[in-house]
Protein backbone atom coordinates (compact mmCIF):
# COMPACT_ATOMS: atom_id res chain seq x y z
CA UNK A 1 0.00 0.00 0.00
CA UNK A 2 1.11 3.81 -1.09
CA UNK A 3 0.20 6.13 1.26
CA UNK A 4 0.16 9.70 0.48
CA UNK A 5 1.21 11.37 3.98
CA UNK A 6 2.61 14.85 4.27
CA UNK A 7 5.28 17.04 5.33
CA UNK A 8 3.14 18.30 8.04
CA UNK A 9 3.70 14.89 10.15
CA UNK A 10 7.05 17.16 11.43
CA UNK A 11 4.94 19.28 13.55
CA UNK A 12 6.43 23.15 14.05
CA UNK A 13 10.19 21.53 13.72
CA UNK A 14 13.17 23.84 14.97
CA UNK A 15 14.75 22.30 11.53
CA UNK A 16 13.63 24.27 8.61
CA UNK A 17 15.15 21.58 6.02
CA UNK A 18 13.41 17.59 7.54
CA UNK A 19 14.48 14.33 6.95
CA UNK A 20 13.09 10.77 7.96
CA UNK A 21 15.50 10.38 10.95
CA UNK A 22 13.82 12.92 12.62
CA UNK A 23 11.12 12.37 15.23
CA UNK A 24 7.86 13.23 14.26
CA UNK A 25 6.41 16.78 15.84
CA UNK A 26 2.73 17.69 17.19
CA UNK A 27 1.30 18.05 13.94
CA UNK A 28 -0.05 21.74 13.44
CA UNK A 29 -3.40 21.34 12.44
CA UNK A 30 -5.85 18.57 12.18
CA UNK A 31 -5.06 17.68 8.94
CA UNK A 32 -1.35 16.68 9.95
CA UNK A 33 -2.88 14.92 12.66
CA UNK A 34 -5.06 12.80 10.34
CA UNK A 35 -1.56 11.89 8.43
CA UNK A 36 0.73 11.16 11.30
CA UNK A 37 -2.66 8.69 12.89
CA UNK A 38 -2.53 6.91 9.67
CA UNK A 39 1.45 6.44 9.08
CA UNK A 40 1.26 5.00 13.33
CA UNK A 41 -1.43 2.44 12.32
CA UNK A 42 0.31 1.29 9.24
CA UNK A 43 3.67 1.38 11.28
CA UNK A 44 1.96 -0.89 13.90
CA UNK A 45 0.11 -3.16 11.08
CA UNK A 46 3.18 -3.69 9.46
CA UNK A 47 5.09 -5.00 13.18
CA UNK A 48 1.58 -7.44 13.99
CA UNK A 49 1.94 -8.51 10.20
CA UNK A 50 4.88 -8.99 8.60
CA UNK A 51 2.90 -9.87 5.58
CA UNK A 52 2.73 -6.12 4.64
CA UNK A 53 4.56 -3.61 2.43
CA UNK A 54 4.01 0.10 3.38
CA UNK A 55 5.33 3.09 1.09
CA UNK A 56 4.64 6.48 3.11
CA UNK A 57 5.06 9.54 1.19
CA UNK A 58 5.56 12.50 2.97
CA UNK A 59 4.73 15.08 0.60
CA UNK A 60 5.62 18.64 0.39
CA UNK A 61 3.38 20.96 -1.91
CA UNK A 62 2.56 19.59 -4.83
CA UNK A 63 1.79 22.17 -8.09
CA UNK A 64 1.64 22.52 -11.26
CA UNK A 65 -0.67 20.19 -13.86
CA UNK A 66 -0.43 18.28 -16.91
CA UNK A 67 1.73 19.50 -19.49
CA UNK A 68 -1.71 19.01 -21.74
CA UNK A 69 -3.73 21.40 -20.11
CA UNK A 70 -6.41 18.49 -19.12
CA UNK A 71 -5.93 17.55 -16.05
CA UNK A 72 -4.95 20.56 -13.34
CA UNK A 73 -6.49 21.85 -9.61
CA UNK A 74 -9.91 22.76 -9.22
CA UNK A 75 -10.61 23.99 -5.81
CA UNK A 76 -14.34 25.22 -5.41
CA UNK A 77 -14.43 28.66 -3.48
CA UNK A 78 -11.44 30.90 -2.08
CA UNK A 79 -8.72 28.04 -2.53
CA UNK A 80 -6.67 27.64 0.46
CA UNK A 81 -3.33 26.64 -1.28
CA UNK A 82 -1.07 28.98 -2.71
CA UNK A 83 -0.14 28.18 -5.82
CA UNK A 84 -4.61 27.96 -7.19
CA UNK A 85 -4.57 31.27 -5.29
CA UNK A 86 -2.39 32.85 -7.31
CA UNK A 87 -3.95 31.33 -10.51
CA UNK A 88 -6.80 32.81 -10.32
CA UNK A 89 -5.81 35.98 -9.54
CA UNK A 90 -3.95 35.96 -12.95
CA UNK A 91 -6.73 34.51 -14.98
CA UNK A 92 -9.31 37.42 -13.38
CA UNK A 93 -11.53 35.28 -10.98
CA UNK A 94 -9.99 36.51 -7.79
CA UNK A 95 -8.84 40.82 -7.33
CA UNK A 96 -5.80 39.85 -5.01
CA UNK A 97 -3.55 37.36 -3.28
CA UNK A 98 -3.91 37.03 0.35
CA UNK A 99 -0.83 37.02 1.88
CA UNK A 100 -1.03 35.35 5.49
CA UNK A 101 1.66 36.55 7.48
CA UNK A 102 4.96 39.15 6.52
CA UNK A 103 6.28 38.59 9.81
CA UNK A 104 7.94 35.39 9.90
CA UNK A 105 11.93 34.78 10.28
CA UNK A 106 12.62 34.63 7.02
CA UNK A 107 14.64 37.09 4.24
CA UNK A 108 11.36 38.26 3.04
CA UNK A 109 9.25 37.83 6.12
CA UNK A 110 6.65 35.19 4.12
CA UNK A 111 6.65 31.57 4.33
CA UNK A 112 9.05 29.51 2.58
CA UNK A 113 7.90 25.92 1.64
CA UNK A 114 9.13 23.09 -1.00
CA UNK A 115 7.17 22.85 -4.03
CA UNK A 116 6.69 19.89 -6.51
CA UNK A 117 5.36 19.18 -9.54
CA UNK A 118 2.60 16.42 -9.82
CA UNK A 119 4.04 14.62 -12.47
CA UNK A 120 7.61 14.32 -10.24
CA UNK A 121 5.06 13.00 -7.58
CA UNK A 122 3.54 10.69 -10.18
CA UNK A 123 6.49 9.32 -10.72
CA UNK A 124 7.63 8.94 -7.16
CA UNK A 125 4.55 6.81 -6.49
CA UNK A 126 5.48 4.37 -9.26
CA UNK A 127 8.87 3.85 -7.99
CA UNK A 128 7.38 3.51 -4.59
CA UNK A 129 5.43 0.72 -5.90
CA UNK A 130 7.95 -0.80 -7.58
CA UNK A 131 10.23 -0.80 -4.44
CA UNK A 132 7.94 -2.74 -2.22
CA UNK A 133 7.20 -4.90 -5.03
CA UNK A 134 10.43 -6.63 -2.99
CA UNK A 135 10.54 -5.23 0.22
CA UNK A 136 8.46 -5.72 3.12
CA UNK A 137 7.36 -4.06 6.55
CA UNK A 138 6.80 0.14 7.02
CA UNK A 139 9.11 2.45 4.73
CA UNK A 140 9.32 6.64 5.03
CA UNK A 141 10.28 9.15 1.80
CA UNK A 142 10.09 12.69 2.03
CA UNK A 143 9.02 13.89 -1.72
CA UNK A 144 9.93 17.20 -2.44
CA UNK A 145 12.61 19.07 -4.09
CA UNK A 146 15.33 20.40 -1.31
CA UNK A 147 14.15 23.69 -2.36
CA UNK A 148 12.49 26.15 -0.48
CA UNK A 149 10.38 29.54 -2.05
CA UNK A 150 9.09 32.20 0.09
CA UNK A 151 5.33 33.44 -0.82
CA UNK A 152 6.88 36.44 -2.22
CA UNK A 153 9.63 34.77 -4.36
CA UNK A 154 6.53 32.90 -6.00
CA UNK A 155 4.50 35.51 -7.02
CA UNK A 156 7.81 37.60 -8.63
CA UNK A 157 8.55 33.81 -10.35
CA UNK A 158 5.03 33.43 -11.82
CA UNK A 159 4.72 37.50 -12.89
CA UNK A 160 7.84 36.35 -14.95
CA UNK A 161 6.70 33.43 -16.02
CA UNK A 162 2.92 34.31 -16.99
CA UNK A 163 3.52 38.31 -17.99
CA UNK A 164 0.75 38.92 -15.03
CA UNK A 165 0.71 41.60 -12.38
CA UNK A 166 -0.20 39.78 -9.03
CA UNK A 167 -2.02 42.13 -6.84
CA UNK A 168 -1.64 40.96 -3.12
CA UNK A 169 -2.68 42.31 0.39
CA UNK A 170 -0.88 41.40 3.64
CA UNK A 171 -3.18 39.02 5.99
CA UNK A 172 -2.30 38.27 9.55
CA UNK A 173 -0.58 34.70 10.28
CA UNK A 174 -3.13 32.03 9.97
CA UNK A 175 -3.75 29.62 13.07
CA UNK A 176 -1.03 26.49 12.24
CA UNK A 177 1.12 27.86 9.84
CA UNK A 178 4.44 27.48 10.34
CA UNK A 179 7.60 29.40 9.16
CA UNK A 180 9.49 27.42 6.76
CA UNK A 181 10.31 23.94 5.72
CA UNK A 182 11.56 22.05 2.66
CA UNK A 183 12.60 18.29 2.36
CA UNK A 184 15.72 16.25 2.08
CA UNK A 185 14.85 13.98 -0.15
CA UNK A 186 18.04 12.13 -0.56
CA UNK A 187 16.74 8.95 1.11
CA UNK A 188 14.27 8.91 -1.80
CA UNK A 189 16.86 9.14 -4.44
CA UNK A 190 19.74 6.35 -2.85
CA UNK A 191 16.86 3.68 -2.25
CA UNK A 192 14.10 4.53 -4.79
CA UNK A 193 16.00 5.94 -7.64
CA UNK A 194 13.84 8.90 -7.73
CA UNK A 195 14.44 12.93 -7.51
CA UNK A 196 12.46 15.79 -8.52
CA UNK A 197 12.94 16.47 -12.52
CA UNK A 198 10.66 19.92 -13.00
CA UNK A 199 11.97 23.13 -11.80
CA UNK A 200 9.50 25.77 -10.21
CA UNK A 201 9.69 27.56 -13.87
CA UNK A 202 8.45 24.40 -15.03
CA UNK A 203 5.89 23.82 -12.64
CA UNK A 204 4.25 27.32 -12.94
CA UNK A 205 4.18 27.42 -17.05
CA UNK A 206 2.28 23.58 -16.81
CA UNK A 207 -0.17 25.37 -13.82
CA UNK A 208 -0.51 28.39 -16.16
CA UNK A 209 -1.05 26.61 -19.24
CA UNK A 210 -4.16 24.02 -17.30
CA UNK A 211 -5.46 27.71 -15.94
CA UNK A 212 -5.90 29.78 -19.39
CA UNK A 213 -7.18 26.48 -21.17
CA UNK A 214 -9.72 26.15 -18.35
CA UNK A 215 -10.59 29.14 -17.17
CA UNK A 216 -13.75 27.87 -15.26
CA UNK A 217 -11.90 25.14 -13.56
CA UNK A 218 -14.20 21.47 -14.81
CA UNK A 219 -17.27 23.95 -15.11
CA UNK A 220 -18.38 24.62 -18.73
Amino acid sequence: LVFSSSATVYGDSEHWELNESMPVGVPSNNYGYTKLTVEQLLAKTASADSRWSFANLRYFNPIGAHRSGLIGEDPKGIPNNLLPFVSQVGIGKLPYLSIFGNDYPTPDGTAIRDYIHVMDLAAAHLKALQYIQHSRGNHVWNIGTGNGSSVLEIVVQFEHVTGKNIPFKHMPRREGDIAACWANASKADKELGWTAQYNLQDMISDLWNWQTKNPNGYDV
